[in-house]
């Protein structure tokens, strides 16, 4: 069986997650906690560890990245998967980097969402199509911005991107190009 601790400070989604997750073959909510401090609280009375903690980032008191670095630095064998309404990108690298196995947003249906919780515990990771595509960007940065300072252009074309930032039409600027 393997045993999940939610950490989210949003009660009803805590309580769903659990009704969702225990549905789930295999799985069993063992702990929820409010934040990363509640969670660190409540872990000292529990007999065993969990195997993933699932990781909110936006939290009161002890937010999920300070979270997941100290369940990183402290209790190494649980499994961090995030789960966040935070699709940015700096949001994802920064957990990632951090220690988490995953990031999953709360958007994602229930059969990913299982399967995350599955490849977590049985790859070791899990990573969606999303967090993949973040991660190539990230590797990359040049290919997903519009860099106009390394286009070089032509000197007619220089010209014309001058004349079109005047006043002017673009007959205007035909007549005066020849």
């Amino acid at each position: 069986m393997t045993k999940v601790a939610l950490i989210d400070d949003h009660l009803l989604v805590r309580q769903a997650l659990t009704e969702l997750i225990n549905s789930f073959e295999g799985f069993e909510v063992k702990l929820e906690a409010a934040n990363g401090r509640d969670f660190f609280e409540k872990i000292k009375n529990q007999a065993s560890l969990p195997d993933i903690a699932l990781v909110d980032i936006n939290m009161p008191i002890m937010d999920g990245f300070e979270t997941t670095q100290l369940i990183t630095e402290k209790l190494p064998n649980i499994k961090v998967l995030a789960l966040s309404v935070d699709d940015n990108e700096d949001s994802v690298l920064k957990m990632l980097r951090l220690g988490a196995k995953g990031y999953i947003l709360k958007d994602t249906d229930t059969l990913q969402f299982k399967e995350a919780l599955t490849e977590v515990i049985h790859k070791g990771y899990y990573h969606s199509e999303f967090v993949s595509n973040t991660l190539l960007k990230s590797l990359n940065p040049s290919v997903t911005k519009n860099n106009l300072s390394s286009t070089t252009f032509q000197g007619r074309e220089l010209e014309f991107l001058n004349y079109v930032c005047t006043e002017l039409t673009y007959k205007e600027i035909a007549d005066k190009m020849n």
